[in-house]
């Protein structure tokens, strides 16, 4: 029976019910709506994927013909591509050796032409390329050349064209990347710039930043760290030399000290480091006229380790290795130099004002060092020694304010610079407030406070 007939009695009673045609609107389409969820429920279920035939396709597919490309490549000469760095000691001849090139004629070559013959002294660490064939012929060889951070990178090429080698030389095109990186201190600062993967050029720029607030010897503490940017110069992926650090930051002893490279365009004199509020971070002299020393006899009385008195120590001793590099604490003029008795051979300085300082028992002076001679701040005058009355050797180490000796770790040292103002430290704070927030990203503990300077 059709749905139609089977609801027909329901149908006439309806209509005898609804006697105005709003009414049968309505119900009819009430009565339409349950009819269609009704049918919908009685819709037959989709078949089983399983109960589907299988249809199946066999191809029978043509395999290439692996021994006409054999052939091929057979006709063809294979080459190879090295890559090597050269190593302390090596020869012309053990690093071609390791390259394989065997090659009498690309050896006679490298040591004659002029362009070439600038692989005959490149330094320990530097990369070196070279295409050879399977009979050890030179094809190619690549290097690059850099003679200090001031001078551009040259790349040298030596081609071979048939029986023919040349070699040109081109200003390297090098891409420049700042990169940021934090350590920790747990022993000394190389340490910790090695586990943080930072090289020895940035580490040493580190210490000439903070030298005249940070003694690097006497003053880091287990748990101090440091945050630092820097450039990189990098060519085909690999790093071809280190640039300048754009800023640091150093927590030691509770305090912060923070730097960032400013330079100015109309400043003739180039860039310097700045505190972030806009005062020059160098102060009118270092620290420690050593880099790394430790204290072994402060500003104070002492039983002399020679004669046995009592009597005032009036500088500070560094105990060094004989040899150990030794600064200029400031700028001046070198007022004296030579032997004087009980303290050896010794420099005296005479700074700005009524400042100067002395520097006792060196081995020698630095060439060019004579009386007169006008010195800058971190330049070396001399090297540590055991001249005159020492014991062994150190650097005893005097500073003089109107020729009478004083602690000079503590007095208090004005700045070099006055701080900027105006346009220019306007121009300075959009450096600085860069620099702040990689600082930020970088620093595990935002709410350090930075020591007043």
């Amino acid at each position: 029976m059709s749905l139609k007939n089977k609801f027909t009695p329901f149908f006439l009673q309806a209509q005898a019910f609804f006697s105005s045609s709003r009414r049968i609107r309505v119900f009819s389409a009430l009565f339409l709506g349950a009819l269609a969820f009704g049918a919908a429920g009685f819709v037959p279920p989709a078949p089983d994927a399983a109960d589907l035939p299988i249809k199946s396709i066999k191809q029978e597919l043509t395999l290439p013909d692996l021994s006409a490309q054999i052939s091929a490549l057979e006709g063809h000469e294979q080459s190879f591509i090295h890559e090597e760095k050269i190593r302390s000691g090596d020869t012309l001849a053990t690093l071609l050796a390791r390259l394989g090139v065997d090659d009498a004629a690309a050896s006679n070559f490298i040591k004659s032409d002029p362009t070439a013959h600038h692989l005959m002294q490149l330094k320990a660490g530097k990369r070196i390329q070279a295409q050879i064939t399977e009979d050890g012929e030179l094809q190619w060889l690549r290097t690059s050349i850099s003679e200090g951070a001031d001078k551009p990178i040259r790349n040298i090429l030596i081609q071979r064209n048939g029986e023919q080698l040349h070699a040109t030389e081109t200003i390297a095109q090098l891409e420049k990347r700042i990169e940021m990186r934090t350590g920790m201190i747990k022993s000394s600062l190389f340490a910790a710039t090695d586990a943080a993967q930072i090289p020895d050029a940035i580490a040493s720029q580190i210490v000439d930043m903070f030298a005249t607030n940070i003694d690097f010897a006497s003053d880091l503490q287990r748990g101090d760290y440091f945050n630092v940017v820097y450039e990189t110069f990098w060519q085909n992926g690999a790093l071809v030399r280190t640039g300048r650090v754009l800023a640091g930051e150093f927590f030691n002893a509770g305090k912060t000290y923070q730097s960032v490279w400013f330079e100015e365009a109309a400043n003739l004199q180039g860039g310097s480091y700045y505190n972030f509020d806009g005062t020059s971070l160098k102060k009118a002299f270092l620290k420690s006229p050593l880099a790394f020393s430790r204290v072994s006899s402060g500003f104070s009385m002492r039983v002399h380790p020679i004669s046995g008195q009592w009597k005032q120590h009036k500088g500070v001793d560094f105990a060094a290795a004989t040899g150990t590099a030794i600064r200029a604490s400031g700028d001046g003029t070198i007022a004296s130099i030579g032997n004087q008795r009980g303290y050896g051979n010794m420099i005296v300085i005479k700074h700005w004002g009524n400042f100067s300082t002395a520097y006792g028992h060196m081995s020698r002076f630095a060439p060019g060092i004579r009386k007169g001679s006008k010195v800058s701040q971190g330049d070396i005058i001399g090297y540590v020694g055991s001249s005159g009355w020492a014991t062994g050797p150190h650097l005893h180490y005097e500073f003089r304010v109107a020729d009478q000796p004083r602690d000079p770790f503590s007095v208090v040292v004005p700045n070099a610079q006055p701080p900027m103002a105006g346009a220019q430290l306007q121009r300075f704070r959009s450096v600085a407030d860069e620099m702040k927030h990689r600082f930020a990203l970088l620093r595990p503990d935002t709410n350090i406070k930075v020591a007043a300077k």
